[in-house]
Formats: structure tokens, sequence, C-alpha cells
């Protein structure tokens, strides 16, 4: 499917409309579960730095802990299973459903390729997308980390930027787009082909939705492994 994908990129004027409406669907339509799981999980990172801290290594490095997990681990990798239950599930859901019911060949009788015209705009989508929702969730876990020091911590807002830029090194940000651009590609391809792949009506696509999510977030978390050994 992924061959037949790259194949299809020719078909500009087939895919370019449709990849913008999905966009919309998978990226816009994402940031406020991402943006949710990302604040708590900033919360809950500060808070037991501090736990952790306490006596043994100044506070200010609650900041570096919350800063380089969240950019590091955290806001690529929680992203990117949030995404894959929502929207590995929805991809291999609607696919599955005009699978089963004869959407897909109708396509095909009039002339559209499918491949063009489901696949390609939904895996582009999640190439570009991905990154920028994984980037809104790191600002928001590192935001939502410099809040709680403050308030919960007796922290001052220097001393949290000054844990935070410690450390700080342009690549690590370039490591978390790398991930999530690779989750995007993973997760929209597993639920494209999923999709395709459903067979006896409604069990069929409820088999194939919980096969997109379950795989994807294994996959997901192999790459995690992967660019940690490669490139860290």
């Amino acid at each position: 499917m992924i061959w037949r994908a790259g194949a299809a990129l020719k078909e500009v004027d087939v895919w370019l409309g449709l990849t913008l409406r999905q966009m919309t669907k998978i990226g816009v339509d994402s940031v406020p579960i991402a943006l949710f799981i990302a604040m708590f999980t900033g919360i809950v990172l500060a808070l037991q730095a501090s736990y952790t801290f306490t006596g043994a290594i100044p506070l200010y490095f609650v900041g570096v802990l919350v800063g380089k997990t969240m950019m590091l681990e955290l806001g690529p990798v929680l992203t990117g299973l949030a995404l894959a239950g929502r929207v590995g599930a929805n991809i291999s859901a609607e696919l599955g459903t005009m699978k089963v019911t004869e959407q897909i060949d109708a396509l095909e009788t009039m002339a559209y390729p499918p491949v063009a015209y489901l696949v390609v705009p939904r895996i582009l989508a999640g190439i570009i997308m991905f990154p920028i929702v994984t980037a809104l969730a790191i600002g928001m876990g590192i935001g939502a980390g410099w809040l709680t020091a403050l308030q919960l911590l007796d922290m001052s807002t220097y001393e949290f930027m000054h844990g935070l830029t410690l450390f700080f090194l342009p690549f690590d940000v370039f490591f978390a787009m790398i991930k999530a651009t690779s989750f995007g590609f993973m997760v929209t391809s597993i639920g494209c082909f999923y999709g395709f792949q459903t067979r006896g009506g409604a069990e069929g696509v409820g088999r194939s939705t919980t096969q997109a999510v379950v795989i994807s977030s294994m996959v997901i978390l192999v790459l995690d492994a992967f660019w940690a050994v490669t490139l860290l």
C-alpha cells in the first residue's frame, strides 16, 4: 500500500484538496486531547521532580527534567499514542466501512483511483500535522510544569527557566519532530491498511479498528526505541 501511495503522488489534482480537509480532521481536531494530556503530564512531572530532588539536588533541576522529558520522550510518545487511538481508529473505521459497503469499488468504477483519493491525503496529513500537534503539546507540558513550579513548589520563574535552558540543545526539538513525523506516517499508513483489508461487515470493521490501534501503538513504542538508539 505504501508503494502504491508513493506512485499515486503524481495525481496531485486528486489528493491536494482532500489533504487540506484531512489536515483539519487529523490535526486541528486532535489538538484539545493532545493539550489536555500534555498539561497534566507537565504538572505531574514538576511535582514528582520536586519530590525526588528535595534535599539532594537544587530545585531548579525541575526545569531540566520537565523540559528534557517533554521534548525527548513524553511529548512525542504520549501525543502519538493518543492520536493512534483517535486518528488510527477513525481512519480504519471510515475506510473499513467504505470497503464493506463497496464504496471503494464504486470509486474504481467511476475512475477515481482509491489510493490517491483515500490513502495519500490521510498519510500526508499525518506527516504534516503530527509534528505540529506534538510541538503544541510540548509547549503546553512545559508551560503547565512552569505554572506548577510557581504555584506549588515556591520556585521563581528565573529558577525554572534556568533549569529549562541549562542543558537545552536545539537537537532536542529536532529529535522530537523526527519522532512525531515517523509516528504520523505509521499511524495513518496502518489505519489505511487495515481499513482496506476489512472483511465481514460491522464485525470486520470493529476488528480492523482494534487491530489498527493496537498495531499503531506497538509501532510507536518500537520507533521510540529505534530513534533513541539511532540518534542519541
